[in-house]
């Protein structure tokens, strides 16, 4: 198993500070998420030869290892001229795992209702549903043949707003891609836009399983619907966070339970976001957290 960090909340140090900060916080892997000056958000890479380099050494120096590479781009843009551009930078970002050695690449489902394309489009709501997995059929018909060939392995998580947001269908699509390349990213924070019941939705997900996300999250149905207050009322926004094990109400025990009890054995990332104010004692507390309970479960079995 590879323990990992997303190292988000750190992202103001440069790529060559970065992996002895990652030490320095208990980790030999990172989960490299989208940064401005390597996968920026929805762009064009900013990799050239020189700042590949300085990187590989820097992550040799500090003995850290990329446990994967996170791309955000629009994949599942129901705007042909969005979803080309994004397979285009896909595929760059694949060059780009191989020459850093890493084979695994994570991301999300897609094209959800971000700002750029104003407040009309909502995904969750059905109304592009349709129109944006056909969008990412077509980017997968293009890009597994690739990951299969250069033996990089994607785990594809589902998201709040985007066009799959749950459990199922996203374990179902992931099988039909019938790839050993594609496997499921299973995510707590997002623990109740899936369900209710940890342990059932871990076993359902055995099969296809090789990545979690470990951070809490309050049920947003708790309490009548209460469990956060949004003003004005009636508004349509949703919630959910990424915070500390145990500030949340996500069931540890079954998690951590479940997981050893399926074999699980692929990479854990602590994916924490709210605490960029204290982010080296999260960090370090998230690492501690997850030994405890991998020690528990994993070493008792």
């Amino acid at each position: 198993m590879k323990i990992a960090i997303d190292p988000y909340m750190h992202r103001h140090l440069s790529l060559e500070e970065l992996p002895s900060k990652v030490a320095e916080l208990g980790y030999e892997w990172i989960e490299l998420s989208p940064r401005a000056d390597f996968l920026e958000w929805f762009k064009a890479p900013r990799v050239f030869p020189a700042r590949a380099k300085a990187f590989k050494k820097a992550l040799s120096d500090a003995n850290v290892g990329i446990a994967s590479i996170l791309p955000m781009y629009r994949w599942a843009s129901n705007d042909e001229n969005e979803r080309q551009a994004a397979v285009k930078h896909w595929k760059r970002a694949i060059e780009i795992s191989v020459e850093l050695g890493v084979d695994t690449m994570n991301s999300e489902f897609g094209r959800g209702p971000h700002p750029d394309k104003g407040s009309c489009y909502c995904c969750h709501t059905g109304s592009m549903i349709e129109a944006c997995e056909d969008a990412w059929w077509r980017s997968m018909d293009e890009l597994v043949p690739i990951f299969e060939k250069e033996g990089i392995n994607l785990h594809v998580e589902p998201h709040p707003e985007d066009w799959c947001e749950t459990l199922q269908p996203a374990l179902d699509i992931i099988r039909t891609v019938n790839s050993k390349n594609v496997k499921f990213l299973y995510c707590a924070p997002h623990t109740f836009y899936f369900g209710d019941d940890t342990k059932a939705m871990l076993r359902e997900a055995k099969d296809v399983l090789a990545h979690v996300h470990v951070g809490d999250t309050f049920n947003h149905k708790a309490s009548s619907g209460l469990r956060y207050i949004l003003n004005p009322p009636g508004t349509q926004a949703r919630v959910h966070q990424h915070l500390n094990i145990g500030q949340g109400e996500v069931p540890w025990e079954d998690f951590f339970s479940t997981l050893a009890e399926i074999g699980f054995d692929g990479i854990m990332t602590a994916c924490v976001f709210a605490w960029e104010d204290k982010a080296d004692h999260s960090g370090k507390f998230m690492r501690a957290e997850m030994q405890r309970f991998v020690d528990k479960y994993w070493t008792a079995k």
